[in-house]
């Protein structure tokens, strides 16, 4: 009976140890958030699926949508993308050539990631900023994702332990009680965390949809809020399927130069 007892405990220790660490982000990673005058206007972005922390990768199939925002114009950047790898799996890159001020909100639609542990589909609609050329007004304007986080704190010029807020919405409207995942991305795990608990940060949404966070670290955060719409998704099977809409932002903070 102990011998029995004792399996049950450690395959619990075991699944609760692999559901600590199981958060998605899609991504869209720009090589830099700011551009100024007279830097080199071109940026290198990568598209990938991952758990960012842990630099654990997935499959990111060739999205649905992919575009910039700038104002109140839209530029499709679909046929741009080239198939890459990040972290061995498929991913895109792409460059874009900036050519005014302004800020540039650039996003993707992903096709639906089956997750058959979790028997749902994840669909991470993703966005970044890049401020450019001295560009300020507009850093909180929509794009009108279906999952999207709408920035209350500047996304950009960021120091590390900087308060960040963003409202959660979906179908355009404040989500109250959301999960929001957040995690850093980590290259080449130069970080290595206490435990597994720390690799995910979790905050909940207000009343109002609003989420607020301090990374402690400079670099690339990404914020995941998410949202399940029950029976989103039709399944080879012939059944609809849940979806997990995850509205992710990437942010990049900066250390602070003073000593």
């Amino acid at each position: 009976m102990q011998r029995y007892f004792t399996l049950g405990l450690c395959l619990l220790l075991v699944f609760a140890q692999a559901n600590i660490s199981l958060a998605h982000f899609g991504m869209v990673l720009p090589d830099r958030s700011m551009v100024m005058q007279g830097d080199n206007p071109d940026l290198d972005l990568i598209l990938a699926f991952c758990h960012p922390f842990e630099q654990k990768g997935m499959p990111l199939a060739r999205p649905k949508k992919f575009g910039a925002q700038t104002g109140k114009e839209k530029t499709d950047l679909l046929n741009t993308l080239q198939e890459t790898k990040v972290l061995d799996n498929q991913a895109w890159k792409t460059k874009f050539t900036l050519k005014k001020p302004g800020i540039y909100a650039f996003y993707f639609d992903p096709q639906p990631y089956w997750e058959p542990a979790e028997n749902k589909y994840i669909i991470h609609q993703t966005k970044a900023y890049v401020a450019a050329f001295g560009g300020e007004e507009g850093w909180d304007r929509e794009v009108g994702l279906k999952a999207e986080i709408v920035p209350l704190t500047r996304p950009f010029g960021l120091y590390a332990g900087n308060v960040f807020q963003g409202v959660v919405k979906f179908k355009g409207k404040p989500v109250a009680g959301a999960d929001v995942e957040v995690e850093y991305w980590n290259p080449e795990k130069k970080v290595a965390a206490p435990n597994d608990y720390f690799i995910s940060q979790v905050v909940k949404t207000d009343k109002n949809g609003v989420f607020t966070f301090a990374p402690p670290q400079a670099g690339w955060w990404g914020f995941a809020a998410l949202t399940t719409e029950k029976q989103a998704v039709m399944h080879p099977d012939g059944k609809k399927k849940d979806a997990e809409y995850g509205a992710v932002l990437w942010v990049q903070f900066t250390g602070w130069p003073g000593k």
